[in-house]
């Protein structure tokens, strides 16, 4: 199921639309239901509040407006182990720490 901080695609009409972050999840006065809010990751970046149930937050599609719409949970990956020999002799990302 999806949760704060996890990425989604939209699917619009069965087919992809944007992804978007879950920024926040709180009870709606309708019982089952919550108030979701999504920061849409386009240019400009957009944010919006569906009102959804927990199924529709573990990809069951629905409708708004007589459209389908889905929402895939993006798995999160794990970062790459740094002594795979895939990354011997790769530029290495270092860490900006601001010293007080």
């Amino acid at each position: 199921m999806a949760t704060i901080n996890d990425l989604v695609l939209v699917h619009l009409d069965h087919k992809p639309a944007f992804y978007a972050r879950i920024n926040d999840i709180n009870p709606d006065v309708k019982r089952g239901w919550y108030q979701v809010e999504l920061l849409m990751l386009t240019i400009p970046p957009q944010t919006l509040v569906w009102t959804l149930e927990e199924t529709h937050l573990k990809g069951e599609e629905f409708t708004m407006g007589g459209r389908p719409v889905k929402l895939a949970l993006i798995p999160p990956k794990a970062p790459p182990d740094p002594s795979s020999p895939s990354l011997k002799g790769k530029a290495k990302v270092i860490p900006l720490v601001r010293k007080p």
